[in-house]
């Protein structure tokens, strides 16, 4: 693993309802993110974050109005503020393909998981098609046809492995072979999500497998499944952990893993020497506890980055 890390954040909230988590990159730099790295012995730049629109400035009318127009004629249920999403997940992809040819690690920092279309499609322009070990609490593998709720946060994953087509741009989607992917932790799954997981020859490993196998066998067959790409993605939603240990998160889902579960998890992927690039998602300081949530993604990274207790 390269010794540079570059940071890039993305400030938005656009892909669900509940807000606030637009403020998890802020929240993870204030919780010492970048001296954490620095004492690991990486060079650490950030590059700031990337510009959201608030969904509340006049300047984006009405982003549910043009979402509707969007699918009507599709005849598909709206996905929710999609115009701004896709130009942030735009914008975000040149970032990280930047990051990508310099030879650095990849760390982004949300914001809603949407971003991570962004993420995975700058991977590939970067020259890589990683494996991906996506940690999530929920599946994210909705389209806009089967999403009940339209939001995009539960979308992203879809876009990367090419299920969903429109109103997402050919550029963002098909990153990602669905064979050297994992769902890790799952817990909360739409039923439209169930079948779209099953086209893609997505691997789900859900807390349930996690209960009877144990994290440690759990990580290495998620560990097994992802090395078949070029290098390991790991995209850490965290609501992949119970909310006793993580309040402060969009969408909380009781029955998640423990703090020493994911830290194992971290470790192995560490020691495993294949994590080229990872990603943040889903911080919400609204909802936390004195930075509780966003000082122990801080703990993760740096554990994936390669601290370890000895």
């Amino acid at each position: 693993m390269s010794k540079a890390v570059e940071i890039v954040g993305v400030p938005m909230d656009l892909g669900g309802n509940r807000r606030g988590v637009d403020m998890g990159p802020s929240a993870i730099r204030y919780a010492g993110l970048r001296d954490r790295l620095a004492g690991l012995g990486y060079a650490v730049r950030d590059r700031g974050n990337v510009r959201v629109a608030d969904r509340d400035e006049g300047a984006t009318r009405s982003f549910r109005e043009v979402d509707k127009r969007e699918l009507a004629k599709m005849g598909g249920k709206p996905a929710h503020h999609v115009e701004e999403i896709i130009r942030v997940a735009e914008e975000l992809a040149g970032v990280v393909a930047d990051i990508e040819r310099s030879g650095a690690v990849t760390l982004v920092l949300g914001g809603d998981h949407s971003m991570s279309m962004g993420t995975l499609a700058g991977i590939a322009r970067g020259g890589r098609r990683p494996g991906v070990i996506w940690m999530d609490a929920h599946g994210d593998s909705n389209t806009a046809r089967t999403s009940p709720s339209g939001n995009v946060h539960g979308m992203p994953f879809a876009v990367a492995l090419g299920l969903a087509d429109e109103p997402f741009p050919k550029a963002l989607r098909g990153s990602v072979d669905g064979r050297h992917a994992v769902l890790m932790a799952l817990r909360s799954v739409d039923a439209g999500e169930k079948e779209n997981i099953k086209a893609a020859g997505v691997t789900p490993i859900t807390m349930a497998d996690i209960d009877r196998m144990g994290m440690s066998a759990a990580m290495e067959k998620a560990i097994a499944v992802a090395s078949k790409g070029d290098g390991i993605h790991l995209s850490l939603d965290m609501d992949a952990i119970d909310p006793d240990e993580a309040p402060g998160v969009g969408t909380p889902v009781r029955g998640g893993l423990t703090y020493r579960e994911a830290q194992l998890a971290m470790e192995m992927l560490a020691a495993s020497g294949k994590l080229r690039s990872l990603e943040i998602a889903e911080v919400n300081p609204i909802l936390d506890r004195e930075n509780r949530t966003a000082a122990l993604a801080v703990e993760l990274v740096a554990s994936a980055l390669g601290q370890t207790i000895l």
